[in-house]
């Protein structure tokens, strides 16, 4: 049985069950984690929820979640960006909400060791990652969408998708090589998007006024040590709210749970695992008392914004928890991203 994360003084075990169970409770009948009944689902934010579900011991119900994955991808290796209760309410492609199922799949297995079921979503994540590779651009970084009707691309490139799909490349390249299936096509697009993620940022769109476009190159794995460290510090002042969590837009008085957890994710990835338990300490103002988190507060006023407990937020603490306490085997699943591979070099 694999431990559940706990972090003394902050969340018991128990707790953090609690929050597992309280994904579950918001999980549809067809395998769906919305971002909350009856709300959205998005491919992304589902694969999240469901590693959670995978951290807390609901092993069943997170295969339900990629099942449902497996079912509803297309056959461009594509999911709609958005659909509420089965009805695709936004068709187009966004690459990074494709690449995802690769961390999810992954991180589900190393928990696990279920042979069988990297079997069979290989060919998910296959049709996935080829979609990825498909709308990197010449230069390395990847497009960010498209339409799904017409096949097109857009061309621009958002840095804090491409640093996701940085860490979705790894975990995609370990289930090939897992399953004997590696692909240098793979290792050279990892090895281009790192490069660009590192060495030519005016490649990206202009980081924006939210937080992810900050701590994602540090999370996703591509900057690490010194460098991770230097742009961590560059905008500290700006997002974190001492006691209260980080902003998810540097002007706005609002604290969110799941930039926060993943703040956390990052820090601890850097080595700084103390200041990623303090981050997580300081949002347990938004937790319910049935285990799930509420998605912000506006500090200004102490009001929860939006009105929602959201299922993502959850997860986000969940994962943060799992990588400080170091509970389950796929505690490092952002920890470990490798940031240098090499085409026809055995990669473990």
């Amino acid at each position: 049985m694999t431990a559940t994360p706990a972090i003394a003084g902050v969340l018991t075990a128990a707790q953090v069950r609690a929050t597992g169970a309280a994904i579950v409770g918001m999980q549809e009948q067809s395998g769906a984690l919305p971002w909350f009944p009856g709300g959205q689902t998005d491919p992304w934010d589902h694969v999240e929820s469901a590693m959670a579900l995978s951290v807390t011991g609901f092993h069943s119900e997170a295969e339900a979640a990629y099942e449902w994955s497996r079912r509803t991808q297309r056959d461009d290796g594509s999911w709609p960006i958005r659909t509420v209760c089965g009805r695709v309410e936004d068709a187009g492609v966004d690459s990074n909400f494709c690449a995802y199922i690769a961390v999810g799949v992954w991180h589900h297995y190393v928990i696990t060791g279920d042979t069988a079921f990297l079997e069979r979503m290989w060919q998910t994540v296959w049709s996935a990652t080829e979609l990825v590779c498909r709308y990197q651009r010449p230069d390395g970084a990847v497009r960010w969408g498209g339409d799904h009707g017409t096949g097109a691309m857009f061309a621009e490139a958002k840095i804090t998708g491409n640093a996701s799909i940085f860490q979705a490349l790894d975990c995609a390249i370990r289930i090939a090589v897992e399953l004997d299936q590696p692909d240098d096509d793979w290792v050279r697009a990892h090895a281009a998007l790192g490069d660009a993620l590192r060495e030519r940022t005016d490649l990206f769109d202009p980081p924006s006024e939210h937080s992810m476009d900050w701590y994602y190159p540090v999370l996703g794995g591509a900057v690490r040590g010194r460098a991770g460290q230097e742009l961590i510090a560059r905008r500290w002042d700006d997002f974190v709210v001492p006691g209260m969590g980080i902003r998810c837009v540097d002007h706005r008085p609002w604290v969110t749970g799941a930039e926060t957890s993943e703040l956390a994710l990052a820090l601890d990835a850097l080595g700084d695992t103390a200041d990623a338990i303090d981050l997580i300490a300081s949002i347990q103002h938004l937790r319910d008392p049935d285990g799930s988190y509420w998605t912000g507060l506006v500090f200004a006023d102490g009001k929860r914004w939006p009105v929602e407990k959201s299922c993502w937020t959850s997860a986000a603490v969940v994962l943060a928890a799992d990588a400080v306490s170091r509970a389950t085997p796929a505690n490092g699943i952002f920890r470990d991203v490798r940031q240098n591979l090499v085409a026809g070099a055995r990669v473990t």
